[in-house]
């Protein structure tokens, strides 16, 4: 069995629900504290072992590739400075690991950015990562992922538990299988009614994909430049040919990709930090709310 190398983040949504901070700043470079929401992704990807970084940007996602490049004026005055912790951060920036980009002329969808990787993931397993889930737990999402497809040696889709009133807000999948630990997929529902399945198994964006998903991206698309054809639809085609499983996360999930999520991630992040959680503390008992 391949291990899995490679980790796709696509990155090249316009982040309408930012606006307008996000005319000029990719919504990927927001921060959380002091690390942007792509850094996380990243060190997510590594921890689960993963090498080749491939980031799925377009033409107003230069701040990404900025990131993680190196930057020698400011290398020196950190130097110079005798600010040693602030340069081997921004130098570890540099070599944390094999990043690469491809660039999306146009935000045709979740599909077509991970369709654009296939010259470069080749015939391996890989993992993927969209940028609006922060799964903060001890052992990352990306770690439980990987350690289902070792055991399962096929597709696998992160999953977490929602509300009955949330159900009909979600892709939600259901299983006949009695594993405990990791389920097969036996029907993929799109914002179902709570009535309409027992399921509560939400989908969120993290998985580990086969190489064969290419052929089944390829059937699902119609190559027209702006039709929107979504992930879960090549998944359902290719779970009529071979099985697909899902794990659910054990998780803080933040959906850094909505305004309160954000602040609620950042807010969580904060009180983590010993130099920082007594003062927000503080700040926070303050306010008269």
């Amino acid at each position: 069995m391949q291990k899995i190398r490679k980790c796709v983040i696509p990155a090249a949504w316009f982040g309408t629900r930012f606006l307008p901070a996000t005319k000029a700043l990719p919504k990927e470079m927001f921060p959380i504290i002091d690390k942007p929401v792509m850094q996380l992704l990243v060190e997510e990807a590594i921890s689960a072992w993963c090498t080749d970084i491939i980031i799925v940007t377009w033409r107003s996602k230069r701040a990404i590739e900025d990131h993680f490049d190196s930057n020698f004026e400011l290398e020196e005055r950190l130097d110079k400075s005798w600010k040693f912790e602030y340069l081997k951060t921004i130098k570890w920036l540099n070599n944390m690991a094999n990043i690469v980009y491809v660039r999306q002329p146009y935000p045709k969808g979740d599909w077509e950015a991970i369709l654009r990787t296939k010259n470069l993931i080749w015939d391996e397993p890989f993992l993927v990562l969209f940028w609006d889930d922060i799964i903060d737990n001890e052992v990352s999402a990306a770690c439980q992922l990987v350690d289902a497809f070792e055991r399962k040696h096929n597709p696998v889709i992160a999953t977490v538990q929602v509300s009955d009133k949330d159900v009909s807000n979600y892709w939600i999948i259901e299983t006949n299988s009695t594993d405990r630990e990791t389920f097969e997929v036996s029907k993929f529902l799109e914002k179902p009614k709570s009535s309409e399945t027992e399921s509560r198994s939400w989908v969120i964006w993290k998985y580990v994909l086969t190489p064969e998903i290419f052929d089944y991206l390829e059937k699902s698309s119609s190559g027209s430049w702006d039709d929107e054809i979504r992930l879960a639809d090549a998944f359902e085609l290719m779970r009529k040919d071979q099985d697909i499983y899902w794990v659910n996360i054990q998780w803080d999930r933040y959906d850094t990709g909505s305004k309160i999520g954000f602040l609620k991630a950042s807010i969580a992040y904060w009180l983590k930090r010993d130099d920082l959680k007594g003062e927000l503390k503080d700040f926070i008992k303050s306010l008269k709310i």
